[in-house]
């Protein structure tokens, strides 16, 4: 499935599960109704700030707009790489893939590839105290803003934070920065 079409599918199915209109989601998310239409139907890539107010809206964390529904009664506990959702932010570049397998987990694995000298800045995050992050360098450096503090993170580097304010990654380096993120919701039996 492509991955438009996967994120459309999981937008069009939260949606359906709290019974809202194309209007409620675009008057809880700030989204306009167009752009969640075009969204909904495939045919509009959107940028990881539109996903992220429509994940908070939804009540969800953002990578659980990347996973793929299991075909199986009982899911496979691998996930192979050839089968990852891989999604490239057309404002800024960076490339997320999901790592989890679709099991049921608290805990979710998401690879980014980050360019240098891009910004992306979370302003409506989930904002939910359960939900911790936690970002582990590999390679180049991130600051990440958390709140109002700015943590500069190098290769090896492991920052956790929770998931109830405002967030900022930035790469100010001059190569790609490459990190993994843990996210964990207890609240959700498998995002």
């Amino acid at each position: 499935m492509d991955i438009n079409q996967l994120i459309a599918s999981r937008i069009r199915d939260l949606r359906g599960k709290h019974a809202w209109s194309l209007d409620a989601l675009a008057d809880r998310s700030g989204v306009s109704r167009s752009t969640i239409s075009l969204i909904e139907r495939g045919v509009s890539s959107p940028t990881a700030i539109v996903l992220d107010k429509l994940a908070a809206a939804l009540h969800v964390p953002l990578a659980s707009l990347f996973e793929r529904p299991s075909a199986e009664d009982t899911p496979s506990p691998i996930s192979r790489a050839d089968k990852q959702a891989v999604w490239t932010d057309p404002a800024s570049g960076y490339v997320r893939r999901h790592l989890s397998a679709a099991v049921a987990c608290p805990t979710q694995l998401v690879e980014i590839h980050f360019p240098a000298g891009q910004r992306v800045s979370y302003e409506t995050s989930m904002q939910e105290p359960d939900v911790v992050q936690q970002v582990w360098m590999i390679q180049g450096t991130m600051e990440v803003r958390v709140g109002e503090t700015t943590w500069r993170l190098g290769k090896g580097d492991c920052l956790t934070m929770k998931l109830n304010q405002p967030t900022a990654f930035h790469n100010p380096g001059r190569v790609t920065a490459r990190y993994l993120v843990a996210i964990t919701a207890p609240s959700q039996k498998g995002i």
